[in-house]
């Protein structure tokens, strides 16, 4: 079971480089060899090399200046020559001949892992490498899925599929989401349902828009006032065309549970005894009659109507989430007593400038704990199978990579220039 995560290098790729090369983590107790190798260069001038390669380009001041790769493995699972075999084979399919790479294995811990380092400018035409989601899940994750089945090695399947953080973030605050408002929908017309017609009709009737049919590859509904269709298969397990055919078979098959009845005493059979029902207090029960008749009568007429229990439109239920949102930035206009444009906008400037002060004082923090540390560029790897939260895309438990911090604004950066100008004048 093969466990990866990457990490960008934004300074000092020679302490990475260094770090991953220390001979007292990358020896074999076994053998006594040195597990450390390199693709497109020599682990030992491969941080020269990859310097030459970002001055040949031109990029060498890109606040991107690597990638870090952690590939851990099970405790247990494979011997430390195995896991280079395996680290060096992924380095070549992920870098191929564009990128300089240094590949090595830690034996420090019980589980071994194997580190990679690549440089973010290639080679041989000098593009940068792109740190996405096509790129994590479509080749890192893939690639490392593929090596560990063609060693017999265990391989990580996702639960389910992920989430958008908005929504993730809005189901832990329990409040409403347009999926879950579709849900709940979809729960009640399947409860008025006995066919798959019959649900759909119901839909329908809600205001929804449904597109289904032969050639529709995936059915999806439209709620009123949406402007984009949603997929069934997208909402989760229990919704889709399927599940829901599944739930109306069971619905129809399955007779619903008799209401519980009180039990018979066991001390006096049941009919042997018949008690009689008294009458109220003030005796049997009489008809109105002359004005108290005519007084209730007047008393039916005026009372209001008791509301029928209706359900609550879909666009009705959208519009209190807006409400909701609208509070929220009535509170913030109010907190800062904001009446214009002019105001909210020196209110954004303030708080970026802010976030940039407390991410330059981050990246210092930073910094100071590394030097205190030995120079180490990050921690020793989590082992395989540790709980992490969700990214804020498309959340996936089984495998999981780390982003990287949004660099400082403009600002932020002229003023350390500014700074450092002053010191040296």
């Amino acid at each position: 079971m093969a466990y990866d995560k990457i990490r960008v290098i934004h300074t000092r790729l020679d302490n990475s480089i260094r770090y991953v090369m220390n001979k007292e983590k990358t020896v074999d107790g076994a053998t006594g060899a040195v597990l450390v190798g390199g693709i497109n260069c020599l682990p030992e001038t491969a941080y020269r090399d990859m310097m030459q390669t970002k001055r040949r380009w031109d990029k060498v001041n890109r606040p991107i200046q690597g990638y870090h790769l952690i590939h851990s493995f099970a405790p247990g699972e494979v011997s430390p020559e195995q896991a280079q075999a395996i680290g060096m084979e992924l380095a070549r399919r992920l870098v191929g001949d564009r990128f300089e790479a240094v590949v090595s294995t830690h034996t420090d811990h019980a589980h071994v892992h194997c580190h990679i380092v690549f440089n973010s400018v290639s080679c041989t035409d000098g593009k940068m490498f792109r740190d996405n989601f096509k790129a994590y899940f479509g080749d890192i994750r893939g690639h490392s899925n593929d090596l560990s089945r063609e060693n017999n090695l265990s391989v990580i399947e996702p639960k389910g599929s992920g989430k958008h953080y908005a929504e993730w973030q809005a189901e832990k605050n329990d409040k409403p989401t347009v999926r879950g408002l579709i849900r709940q929908d979809i729960d009640a017309a399947l409860a008025d349902a006995f066919t798959l017609q019959s649900f759909y009709d119901t839909l329908q009737k809600r205001g929804y828009t449904v597109k289904r049919g032969a050639n529709v590859k995936h059915t999806a509904v439209k709620p009123p006032g949406s402007d984009r269709f949603v997929r069934l298969d997208s909402l989760g397990d229990g919704y889709t065309e399927a599940d829901i055919r599944n739930r109306l078979n069971r619905s129809r098959t399955q007779p619903t549970a008799p209401e519980p009845q009180a039990a018979a005493s066991l001390y006096i059979p049941k009919g042997r005894y018949k008690v009689k029902r008294r009458s109220p207090a003030y005796g049997k029960k009489q008809k109105l009659s002359g004005l108290r008749r005519l007084y209730l009568h007047y008393l039916y007429l005026l009372s209001p109507p008791r509301p029928r229990r209706r359900p609550v439109p879909f666009p009705v239920r959208a519009e209190v989430r807006k409400l909701d949102q609208y509070k929220r930035q009535f509170a913030l206009l109010q907190k800062y007593r904001i009446n214009n444009e002019s105001q909210l906008s020196m209110l954004a400037d303030a708080l970026q400038a802010d976030i940039d002060s407390l991410v330059f004082s981050r990246r210092e923090l930073y910094g100071r704990k590394r030097r205190d540390q030995g120079n180490l560029p990050c921690s020793a790897p989590d082992p395989p199978g540790a709980e992490m939260l969700p990214t804020g895309r498309g959340q996936n438990t089984a495998n999981t990579r780390a982003y990287p911090a949004r660099p400082a604004s403009r600002g932020t950066g002229q003023a350390r220039e500014n700074e450092t100008q002053g010191k040296e004048a």
